[in-house]
C-alpha cells in the first residue's frame, strides 16, 4: 500500500508524519494503584469517601460508587484521593465477565482499591485523549501485551509498554477527545430516553396487566386461571446426534435454537438452521402463533413464533391458547414480573432454575376479556416501538461513533 504524502506508518496503521509515536511511560505521569482498607475494622466503611473497585470500571465516567470508606480508612491505608480527569484501568477482574482492561473516568475526588491503575496526563497527552485512544485500542493492546504472564494480569509495567500514537499538539487532542465526547453524550442521552421509556413500560404493566388500572370503557370482571386449563404445552425434542439430520436444502425445517433469538426480542421470525424431514418425529413441531418459553436460560422469557419449524428439548411451546387469549397479551402477561414470581415460587429448591410443562401448566394467568386484552396490549405494543426506535437510533450513532474514532485517532481526518 502506497503512503500518502505526509503520513507514516505505524503499529496502528497509517499515520500523519507530525503525529507521536510513543510508550505510555513516556508520556504519562504516574501509575498507582489503591488499597482494600482491613475488613475487620467496621469503622473504615463508615464514612463518606468514595472508594472505586475495578467492577466499577465500564469506560464510564465514575462519579459515585457503591462502597464508601472513611478518613481515618484513607489514612491508615495509606490511600491516595484522586482528583476528576484521573484515568483508571482495571488491571485485575474476571476475565469470564471482561472486568479486565475495562477503564474509566475519575468524575468526583474518590480512592480505589488495589485492582485499579491510576493515570493522569502529563504536558504530552491530555487524559481525555488517552480515554478515547484506550476505548479504541488500548484494550486489545493490553491483553497482547499481557500474553504469556503467569495471572495474565495488567501490572503498571505492563501498561508503560503499551504503544500509543497521538498529535503533537495538546489542542489537537482536545478537539478530538470533544468532538467523541460530543456524540458519546448523544447515545447517553437516548440510552437515558431508552430506560425511561423501559420504566414506564414496566410501571404500565403493573397497573393494567393486573387490574389495579382500567382502560376507559372496560368495566367487566376479570376471570382467572391455570395456563394449562387455556393452553397446550409441551416440551421440544431433539433428535440425536442433531449432526446426522442438519440439511442446507431449502426444503428442510426450520430448527429454532437459542441463537436464533435477537436481544430483547418479541419474535423468532428465521432460524439458522433446518432438519431433514424425518428428524421431525424426533422433535416436536411448532408454528407461527405459538410462544416459546426456554426453560432454562432467560428464564420464562416468552417469544412469538413467526416461522413454522421444530424446537430441542431446551425449549416450552405453549399452543392452541386462541380461543382465551389475545396473542399480545398473552405475550405481555407471561413476560411480566407476576408470572415470573409464580415460576420461581414453584420452581424454589431446585439448584437450577428451570421450568418444566407442568409448572408453566400450573401458572395462573388474569383473563380479560379478549377486547380489552387487545386493548392493553396496544398501549403495551406502543411502547415497545418507541423503545426499538430509540434503540435504532442509539443503535445508529454507535456505528457512527465507531467510525470517526477510526477516522480521528489514526488522523485520518483532522481537526486543527
Amino acid at each position: 500500500m502506497e503512503i500518502p504524502q505526509g503520513y507514516k506508518r505505524s503499529e496502528f496503521g497509517i499515520i500523519p508524519e507530525d503525529w507521536i509515536e510513543a510508550k505510555w511511560g513516556d508520556c504519562l505521569a504516574t501509575f498507582s494503584s489503591g488499597a482494600t482498607p482491613y475488613r475487620g475494622m467496621p469503622a473504615y466503611y463508615k464514612g463518606n469517601v468514595k472508594w472505586i473497585s475495578s467492577g466499577e470500571l465500564n469506560y464510564n465516567v465514575i462519579s459515585d460508587t457503591i462502597e464508601h470508606i472513611s478518613e481515618q480508612a484513607v489514612r491508615d491505608t495509606n490511600l491516595k484521593v484522586h482528583q476528576p480527569g484521573t484515568m483508571l484501568i482495571a488491571i485485575t477482574g474476571l476475565e469470564a465477565e471482561g472486568t479486565r482492561g475495562r477503564c474509566a473516568l475519575v468524575g468526583t475526588p474518590a480512592t480505589t482499591n488495589q485492582s485499579c491503575l491510576a493515570l493522569n496526563e502529563t504536558d504530552k497527552v491530555c487524559i481525555e485523549y488517552l480515554f478515547e485512544f484506550y476505548k479504541m485500542f488500548g484494550c486489545a493492546l493490553a491483553f497482547k501485551y499481557c500474553q504469556g504472564t503467569k495471572q495474565q494480569s495488567y501490572t503498571a509495567e505492563i501498561v508503560k509498554k503499551l504503544p500509543i500514537i497521538y498529535p503533537r499538539t495538546i489542542n489537537e487532542q482536545k478537539a478530538i477527545a470533544k468532538k467523541l465526547s460530543e456524540i458519546d453524550e448523544l447515545i447517553a442521552g437516548l440510552g437515558e430516553q431508552i430506560e425511561k421509556k423501559r420504566q414506564i413500560k414496566e410501571g404500565a404493566m403493573q397497573q393494567i396487566l393486573t387490574g389495579k388500572s382500567r382502560l376507559p370503557g372496560f368495566n367487566n370482571t376479570w376471570d382467572a386461571d391455570s395456563l394449562g386449563n387455556h393452553a397446550e404445552i409441551y416440551r421440544g425434542g431433539s433428535p440425536r446426534p442433531i449432526e446426522s439430520y442438519l440439511t442446507d436444502s431449502p426444503n428442510g425445517i426450520n430448527w429454532v435454537k437459542i441463537g436464533d433469538v435477537s436481544t430483547n426480542a418479541k419474535y423468532i421470525e428465521s432460524t439458522q438452521e433446518k432438519i431433514i424431514p424425518e428428524g421431525v418425529r424426533h422433535s416436536r413441531e411448532v408454528h407461527a402463533g405459538d410462544f416459546l418459553l426456554s426453560n432454562s436460560m432467560s428464564f420464562g422469557r416468552p417469544y412469538i413464533l413467526k416461522v413454522d419449524g421444530c424446537i430441542h428439548d431446551g425449549w416450552l411451546v405453549i399452543q392452541n391458547y386462541q380461543e382465551s387469549f389475545e396473542t399480545e397479551f398473552l405475550y405481555y402477561i407471561l413476560g411480566s414480573s407476576q408470572i415470573t414470581q409464580q415460576y420461581k415460587a414453584m420452581a424454589a429448591g431446585s439448584s437450577v432454575l428451570n421450568l418444566n410443562k407442568e409448572i408453566v401448566k400450573k401458572v395462573i394467568i388474569p383473563i380479560p376479556p379478549i377486547d380489552e386484552q387487545a386493548a392493553i396490549a396496544q398501549i403495551l405494543s406502543v411502547i415497545d416501538d418507541e423503545i426499538t426506535t430509540l434503540e435504532a437510533e442509539r443503535d445508529k450513532y454507535t456505528l457512527i461513533k465507531q467510525g470517526m474514532m477510526q477516522e480521528l485517532l489514526t488522523g485520518k481526518t483532522r481537526l486543527l
